[in-house]
């Protein structure tokens, strides 16, 4: 086995797409492994690989790490984007916990039923508009720098830039409001580690389609 991350998930966005977005803007390359049937779950059960019984799993430093906010902040506290100190750690996490709200209902999309669809977008994009991203805004205007804290590229950062290309996938006007929030996007778009993850052909998965969602119930639910 190389020394690179390997990570067991299924070939789509799910939990996982947020830890190789972490993973890509640290600079570090990373296998995959993809989850297709319920024999290859049920034997990453039988061989103790995950604790919970719950994938994403990620194997990193020797360890068989589960639980994608304990995986999230190994990462971003190994490659140094948990902030310098405790209270800009704290000042991450609030900001992490309130995207990753966010992104749950994202998430949560592809597996809506179809009558749910359109009453599931609005309230993604109600959401978006009038409780996560004003937030945000009113964060990068307040202290006028680049990055949400400490004036450093952080894992917060890398998370509200995942979050406002979904959304905007769904919605495409909604940063219409927020000029702050297009600046920054434009700047994280433009750091060579995300513009290379943004790039075809990068470890970036596109958005959740019928067989991604097919997949992830048959390995579940057979």
């Amino acid at each position: 086995m190389s020394g690179k991350p390997r990570l067991t998930y299924f070939n789509g966005r799910g939990r996982m797409e947020s830890i190789r977005w972490l993973l890509a803007a640290a600079g570090v390359e990373f296998e995959e492994v993809y989850l297709e049937t319920k024999e290859q779950y049920h034997k990453l059960i039988r061989d103790g690989f995950l604790l919970f019984q719950q994938v994403p799993l990620v194997e990193i430093d020797g360890m068989k790490m589960v639980q994608t906010r304990a995986i999230m902040s190994y990462i971003a506290g190994k490659y140094n984007l948990y902030g310098k100190d405790l209270k800009e750690r704290a000042l991450i996490d609030m900001y992490v916990e309130g995207i990753s709200d966010l992104m749950h209902m994202i998430l949560l999309f592809p597996f809506s039923s179809p009558d749910a669809k359109e009453k599931d977008l609005e309230s993604i994009k109600e959401r978006a508009t009038n409780r996560y991203f004003p937030v945000f805004e009113k964060v990068l205007k307040q202290h006028g720098q680049d990055f949400l804290v400490g004036n450093k590229f952080s894992w917060a950062d890398v998370q509200l830039m995942e979050a406002i290309l979904a959304v905007e996938e769904k919605v495409p006007a909604v940063l219409s409001r927020f000029p702050q929030l297009q600046v920054f996007k434009t700047k994280m778009s433009n750091m060579p580690t995300i513009k290379k993850f943004l790039q075809p052909g990068s470890a970036r998965k596109p958005p959740p389609d019928a067989h991604y969602v097919e997949t992830v119930l048959k390995v579940f639910n057979q």
